[in-house]
């Protein structure tokens, strides 16, 4: 049986990669719907190596027609759009932050929490809305899940290396502007960070909350906690930095069992999404360049903390718009699909 899918958000970064991704899997779809606002329409986008599909209007399509939407069009339009898709019978996959933190809502990284969907899709009054984590979280988390099996993680201490992609298509063609204009003495202010990201790095991702952290260190803490254990206490620092493609974290774990590293190390090649590429000599790690196109979540630099008893830490590498965004997204529409899509 095939599925009619709509991809909103088509035309940017985020939308364009989940169409690729639909391809290369080979999702059972009869028929994509490539959907964005008014002045995109008649574009063409590629779906796969040797397909295009001409974009429609987001606010004149009839989401009946479509089985499943991934969405990626930012948290106003989803929160306007997605229970409208979701009372329509469409199961919508949203990349925003709009429902992530909604107690009736899944938050899912598939190969960490999945089978929170069992329970979901047997609830004849649930709202069709699956949330997709925050891209910094998403990668974190399928690292942790492992680690926190068997050694009971208790504190989780991050820090963000984000790429500009992360805020979008626009952000992208920022950087390369700033970094051209160095080079022929052309400088280009700042439109859409807060400061010049060309050569540069911004500890500031979204907006600052009354105590001090940024909402995208805020997502961290609260996205761990909801889709791996409540009981974990997190601390981030979020920050920008010039590169294209590619989030990067060092991340510090503290245990109340006892930590092996060896066994750490197998734990983690063992796990499905993971690849662990772990040399102490020069380039025995990986880089954002080098995990950008590529689905796995990397993991580099695995040691002993020895500050604490029970503590490793790790260098963590994942292609923001894959798994962080679209690879996730396709991931739990193929999980709702194991689940019988659409029955009652």
């Amino acid at each position: 049986m095939g599925y009619n899918v709509a991809v909103v958000g088509a035309t940017g970064a985020v939308g364009a990669e989940m169409l690729k991704t639909l391809a290369e899997r080979q999702f059972p779809a009869d028929k994509i719907f490539a959907l964005a606002s008014r002045n995109s329409v008649g574009k063409v986008v590629s779906y796969g190596e040797d397909s295009e599909l001409t974009v429609q209007e987001l606010d004149k399509f009839d989401f009946a027609d479509a089985d499943i939407a991934l969405f990626s069009a930012g948290g106003g339009i989803a929160t306007n759009l997605a229970p409208k898709a979701g009372a329509a019978g469409c199961v919508v996959i949203d990349n925003s932050s709009a429902f992530r933190m909604d107690a009736d809502v899944p938050l899912i990284v598939p190969e960490v929490n999945g089978q929170v969907l069992d329970a979901y899709f047997k609830d004849p009054d649930r709202r069709n809305i699956i949330a997709n984590p925050n891209c910094s979280t998403a990668q974190m988390v399928l690292a942790l899940k492992p680690l926190h099996e068997a050694y009971n993680i208790r504190r989780v201490v991050v820090s963000t290396y984000q790429a500009v992609s992360g805020a979008g298509r626009p952000s992208m063609e920022e950087l390369f502007e700033q970094t051209r204009g160095v080079f022929v003495n052309q400088f280009k202010s700042p439109e859409l960070f807060t400061k010049e990201i060309a050569f540069n790095v911004i500890p500031h991702i979204d907006v600052f909350m009354d105590d001090g952290f940024t909402k995208e260190e805020w997502k961290m803490v609260v996205e761990t906690q909801k889709i791996l254990d409540p009981a974990i206490d997190v601390v981030a620092h979020c920050v920008r930095v010039p590169v294209f493609i590619g989030h990067s974290e060092a991340v510090f774990i503290d245990c109340t069992r006892p930590v092996d590293e060896e066994e750490a190390r197998k734990l983690l090649r063992a796990t499905a999404g993971v690849s662990v590429v772990d040399h102490r000599v020069d380039e025995g790690y990986v880089t954002p360049k080098e995990a950008a196109g590529e689905d796995a979540v990397f993991i580099s630099r695995l040691r002993r903390d020895p500050t604490v008893q029970n503590g490793l830490v790790f260098w963590c590498v994942s292609d923001n718009l894959r798994k962080g965004a679209a690879l996730n997204s396709v991931q739990i529409a193929e999980e709702c699909l194991q689940r019988g899509l659409g029955d009652s």
